[in-house]
């Protein structure tokens, strides 16, 4: 089966000429559908880069990226454009991530129709898509600024399945909310992961939720994937002296569990 979302030695960085820094390295990745892959690593460690790499924000230097086994690279531009559709990002912050002059109807409008999105056209679906993420109809009618966090960060994640992604790109999507908070986002990841069989790409630096949420594992360290392996595998017998590190620095009374949101079977 071609998987949903391949990384093939990709390399990317920022600047140029003897300025120029890289962030990743030959990094090769495999996301098959329907699965969560949590990629996890201490701050600076490349995993918002890749991010901005899968969704199209940043343009690797060298390596291939491939949706259903098509390079993007070797795409023309409309078909980039369509591929790109296919990979939706949830950003890290719910406060940056919305417009405070447009309705969250607006919002999710524009997402469902770029060109000519306006709520009152789109009603129905607007009020579907809250609904998958616990959310009243009314709020179509508010302001981002009427929502706390996790519920901005709700409306996101609708935003981001307003064009019917195959993969979502959820890049610490918990690490500005509080624990109750990030509880309820995660719930609402885990009850579309059930009824959906959401294909996820889960990055972030808490060892608990990544255990928990994700099928795969995958550890990055200086823009390396230093281990890559099945989650029960990589938790319970890591091979690699960094993923043994950030296991033994998981914070006193931080189980590595969590009941917010159950993996796919």
């Amino acid at each position: 089966m071609t998987p949903v979302l391949e990384l093939d030695r990709v390399s990317a960085g920022f600047g140029w000429g003897p300025r120029r820094k890289a962030v990743l390295h030959e990094v090769s990745l495999t996301l098959e559908a329907g699965r969560t892959l949590g990629l996890v690593g201490e701050s600076g460690s490349g995993k918002s880069t890749l991010a901005k790499a899968v969704v199209g924000l940043v343009r690797p230097a060298s390596g291939r990226i491939l949706v259903d086994g098509e390079d993007l690279a070797a795409a023309g531009r409309d078909r980039i454009a369509a591929l790109r559709r296919r990979i939706q990002l949830i950003p890290q912050d719910p406060y940056a991530s919305l417009n405070p002059r447009m309705t969250v109807g607006d919002a999710l409008a524009e997402a469902i129709d770029p060109r000519r999105g306006r709520a009152r056209d789109h009603r129905e679906a607007i009020a579907g898509l809250l609904a998958r993420v616990a959310m009243d109809a009314d709020a179509a009618d508010r302001y981002p600024h009427a929502f706390s966090g996790g519920q901005r960060q709700r409306v996101a994640i609708a935003r981001a399945l307003a064009v019917r992604p195959e993969v979502i790109v959820a890049d610490e999507v918990t690490s500005a909310l509080d624990c109750s908070v990030q509880a309820e986002v995660l719930g609402v990841l885990g009850e579309l992961r059930r009824e959906t069989r959401l294909t996820m790409l889960f990055i972030s630096h808490d060892l608990a939720v990544v255990r928990h949420v994700s099928d795969e594992v995958a550890v990055m360290s200086g823009g390396r994937i230093v281990e890559y392996g099945e989650r029960d595998a990589v938790f319970s017998a890591p091979a690699h002296a960094y993923t043994r590190l950030l296991l033994e620095n998981v914070p006193d009374g931080r189980p590595l569990h969590t009941t917010a949101a159950q993996p796919n079977g």
